[in-house]
């Protein structure tokens, strides 16, 4: 992404969009927006990374994220949010490659 948005351009964006995701199904966007925030700000600071190279470093991280939502606490529950923010800002995938995406995401499970 090479035009250099902000946090508060993407959150708009990523609240219009977040619907149309499949690990999002059921879920309101408070839920899911810090792991859009860290994956924004994770891909911002690895930029030229690729994302299997940080997933690790990234899913030590997210136990240390601060205002996580009950639904989205652990990393199996957020991890394609934050790579789906993450390739947005990075520009690594273009598309939504629902495929590959994890079974245990965000939208497998509704907690209360």
């Amino acid at each position: 992404m090479a035009d250099k948005r902000t946090w508060d351009q993407e959150d708009k964006w990523w609240e219009q969009n977040f619907s149309t995701r499949p690990y999002a199904s059921d879920r309101d966007y408070q839920d899911i927006r810090p792991a859009y925030q860290y994956g924004f700000e994770s891909g911002t600071h690895h930029m030229g990374r690729n994302w299997n190279d940080v997933e690790g470093d990234l899913r030590t991280g997210w136990d240390k994220v601060e205002n996580r939502s009950a639904v989205a606490s652990t990393w199996e529950n957020v991890k394609d949010a934050v790579k789906d923010a993450w390739n947005r800002v990075t520009g690594q995938q273009h598309d939504l490659d629902t495929d590959k995406m994890s079974d245990a995401g965000i939208g497998r499970t509704r907690q209360l």
